[in-house]
């Protein structure tokens, strides 16, 4: 998550992280990025973001990267 206004990245997840390490078997696949999305979502939660605009950079909103996306509203953030 980055403030664009500032330019500072507030939070980031992604499979690498130690807390998804032992999770999960690999970071290439639909349960994998849920995992990241509901991390995304509770890192945004401590930072006290509520609501972010989601830039898919281009993927289309299909396979992990939706399923990314629906952690993260599951887990609160607002898109």
């Amino acid at each position: 998550m980055i403030d664009d206004v500032t330019g500072v990245t507030l939070a980031a997840a992604s499979t690498l992280d130690k807390e998804l390490k032992g999770k999960i078997k690999t970071g290439a696949n639909v349960d994998a990025a849920k995992k990241v999305g509901e991390l995304i979502a509770n890192r945004a939660k401590q930072k006290k973001v509520k609501e972010v605009v989601f830039d898919r950079g281009g993927y289309l909103f299909h396979g992990r990267v939706k399923a990314l996306a629906d952690a993260a509203r599951e887990a609160g953030l607002k898109f």
